[in-house]
């Protein structure tokens, strides 16, 4: 293994052993630094700094273990135990104060390169993951719930307590609804970092990105040759997720079969993997998430109901951007300054211009749409947050054809053709609803059968239908 520019700290009281270990690492390119005594390992820490330590456990002057416990050793550097028969118990110590690894001597020379590459490569996992976790955590603390979602606050709050009141087992499933880019992951991750699970681990999927079959082994795992490519073992996520949060965007993707292992999982808090008859029990709270309507997928047959109840314990909707009213400013605002820290730039307010014009876009893809539109800004330094572009894109090709959307519309003396405009009002809630009847119905304030209606039963072409007469009803036809 080549060690090229790594900088190692070796103590060994052993003139011959330690001559033989600098040697070796010397050989692969490291720059060792010896020591034979705790006085002189304390003065090559209090100038250098390494990469690595290679700690004999007792030397002439005492215990190796005391560079460790007074923090000596800084926890950038990667430290491995060397100790001989018998001494295990210091080496377990050893880790207990923060060493990586520990060798019982005596042990062959290229066992220890392979001990200390192993034990820098878990250090740094362990660190990107504490990162990321770092991160989700900060994501989730700077989540503007505002005067709209304080509801959904009170509900996430009780969440939360119920989960500290109920000690025994995984708490119960979290169902966030809400439409795609509404916020769900990152409530997902505030329910993780505010509840007693915060340091367990979180896992996240997207299942909509997975076929069938890949779906049930990233779930559930596999044991080695369960299926054609399956070389080697390997665990679930559900497996992974215990003792933390299991978070399942998009759920309806996962077909019929999946959905019903995934019941039996929660239900009996143990899972079986692909081509194996062990159960291997879990504890882990599953937080799914979906922008349909579940209840609607239930009578389709494209959801399972006995996994709703299951699911439905308690249930969060996230109301999309345009229900969020002025709440849309203070968001507007923390966002700018989140991704302008994240880039490096200087923190700016957003002129009452830009504002303005914020608030009058349709926000179609919700905040996601909103926190890419202000990074695009910031990035490329356009008009100073001013959001000029979003004037031009308010009128699109569809308010020229329907001019009656525009706010200063007036009604033609000649009288409007209410019939046309109630499709175009039907085709444009079941666009932003994803084609669900029962969405589309609850945006427009009608029942489903009435949307069921006029979408087998379109109403009169424009060019034949009457117009309306004063009272909004059409008049009959003159015989």
């Amino acid at each position: 293994m080549n060690f090229s520019g790594a900088t190692l700290l070796l103590l060994e009281d052993e003139p011959l052993l330690r001559k033989q270990i600098a040697a070796h690492l010397e050989q692969a390119n490291a720059a060792v630094t010896s020591a034979k005594t705790l006085a002189e390992a304390r003065q090559a820490l209090a100038h250098l700094e390494f990469d690595y330590a290679l700690l004999d456990v007792s030397l002439p002057d005492g215990r190796s273990l005391s560079l460790l416990e007074t923090k000596a050793i800084p926890g950038s550097t990667v430290t491995v135990i060397m100790t001989a028969e018998g001494g295990i118990s210091g080496a377990i110590e050893a880790m207990r104060l923060g060493a990586a690894d520990y060798l019982v001597k005596p042990f062959d020379l290229a066992e220890l390169e392979v001990r200390l590459a192993r034990a820098r490569r878990d250090r740094q996992a362990r660190r990107q993951q504490q990162r990321i976790q770092d991160q989700r955590t900060t994501e989730s603390d700077a989540f503007v719930f505002g005067g709209a979602l304080s509801g959904v606050k009170t509900q996430l709050e009780r969440i939360i307590a119920a989960d500290r009141r109920l000690i025994a087992g995984a708490p119960p499933p979290v169902l966030l609804e809400g439409e795609t880019g509404t916020g769900k992951t990152t409530l997902a991750r505030w329910i993780h970092a505010h509840g007693p699970r915060a340091d367990g681990p979180l896992i996240e999927l997207n299942c909509s990105a997975l076929t069938e079959t890949l779906a049930e082994s990233e779930l559930f795992g596999h044991e080695r040759g369960a299926f054609t490519d399956a070389k080697e073992a390997r665990i679930g996520l559900i497996e992974a997720a215990d003792g933390g949060t299991l978070f399942l965007d998009e759920l309806p993707s996962l077909s019929p079969g999946v959905q019903a292992k995934l019941l039996k999982a929660i239900e009996d808090r143990a899972i079986r993997r692909l081509g194996s008859s062990r159960v291997i029990p879990v504890d882990c709270r599953i937080i799914a998430a979906t922008n349909a309507n579940l209840r609607d997928l239930v009578d389709r047959q494209l959801f399972r109901e006995d996994l709703l109840q299951r699911l439905d314990l308690f249930r969060v909707r996230i109301p999309p951007l345009r229900e969020r009213g002025d709440d849309l400013s203070e968001l507007a605002h923390a966002l700018a300054a989140r991704i302008a820290r994240n880039y490096g730039l200087a923190v700016r307010p957003i002129p009452p211009a830009g504002l303005a014009r914020l608030r009058r876009h349709p926000w179609r893809g919700n905040v996601r749409e909103l926190a890419h539109e202000i990074e695009r800004s910031l990035v490329f330094d356009l008009d100073g947050l001013s959001f000029t572009a979003l004037a031009s894109s308010a009128a699109t090709p569809a308010n020229a054809s329907e001019p009656w959307l525009q706010p200063n519309y007036r009604f033609p003396d000649s009288g409007f053709v209410l019939e046309s405009a109630i499709d175009v009002l039907i085709k444009r809630a079941l666009e932003q609803s994803d084609g669900n009847l029962s969405a589309a119905a609850r945006l427009l304030g009608v029942t489903r059968d009435f949307i069921r209606y006029r979408v087998k039963s379109p109403a009169v072409p424009a060019a034949s239908a009457s117009p309306v007469d004063d009272l909004g009803s059409t008049p009959p036809a003159v015989g």
